[in-house]
């Protein structure tokens, strides 16, 4: 059964090492949790981006709580490159593993299927070939003179994300984010912060459903008003760009991020 915690039990339930799920800026990112866990200390992370990722990355790097990243970019947008990640990339104090966007959602539809690997177009002849040996090119076995990549399963011990509501049975919907649901599907559990709990099922109005993720993959919800932010969430808050804008340019020297983090930090406990 769901477990309704408290926001500092739910990032209790993300241990040192984990290999991390985390969704794009525009799918649902689960700041006001990634708040929490700084304020734990909890290192050491492998952070799957699905299928790429921003600010969340950047300051869980920046607070040097990230071991392994795999990704297809990290970015911040309108507001330009991701400080923090890039300075560590030019020094190599994190793993990087290169991947596409394709590879990533197949890697999870793999151990989703619980099948070792995936078939995947459009890679071969790439650098991003190149640089993954853990990437197999192998014989179509139906056919002839037709070599294909196989990409390995991915299983996050973690996803976690942020999502408007979730009900008291430990639904949550999700509406068209879709990979949301493979990234749970995937993962051994799923964390799931919200806007609101509901005392009416999700599953009530038929016409809701497919935008619904069953409870049976959702391990603990923690409720987080305005949990997203800055990022925006979708139908309910946009992104506070002037924010992330403040935050790409305080972030652009190691004094300036902690400077940053302090009022984040304290913005976050202010919150809680």
């Amino acid at each position: 059964m769901t477990a309704i915690v408290s926001l500092e039990s739910l990032a209790a339930a993300i241990s040192p090492g984990a290999t991390l799920a985390v969704p794009a800026d525009y799918s649902g990112v689960a700041m006001a949790a990634t708040a929490a866990l700084l304020q734990r200390g909890t290192g050491r992370l492998h952070l799957v981006c699905v299928p790429a990722s921003g600010m969340q990355s950047d300051i869980l790097v920046g607070e040097g709580l990230v071991e392994t990243l795999e990704t297809s970019a990290v970015t911040l947008g309108e507001a330009g490159g991701a400080p923090r990640f890039q300075a560590a990339a030019r020094k190599g104090s994190i793993k990087l593993i290169d991947a596409t966007c394709p590879a990533i959602h197949a890697g999870l539809l793999a151990a989703q299927k619980g099948v070792p690997f995936m078939p995947i177009r459009g890679i071969i002849g790439s650098d991003v070939l190149a640089q993954r040996k853990d990437w197999k090119v192998i014989d179509h076995p139906f056919a002839s003179d037709d070599p294909i990549v196989i990409v390995p399963a991915i299983s996050p011990d973690v996803a976690l994300f942020h999502a408007p509501e979730a009900d008291r049975f430990g639904n949550v919907r999700i509406g068209r984010r879709r990979e949301l649901a493979t990234m749970a599907y995937a993962a051994k559990s799923t964390l799931v912060t919200v806007e609101r709990i509901s005392e009416t099922s999700l599953f009530e109005d038929e016409r809701n459903v497919a935008g619904v993720l069953p409870a049976l993959y959702v391990s603990q919800i923690a409720v987080a008003e305005r949990g997203a932010w800055p990022l925006g969430l979708w139908g309910e808050y946009d992104a506070d760009g002037a924010e992330i804008a403040r935050y790409a340019q305080m972030a652009r020297t190691v004094e300036g991020f902690r400077a940053y983090m302090d009022g984040f930090l304290q913005r976050a406990r202010a919150a809680a």
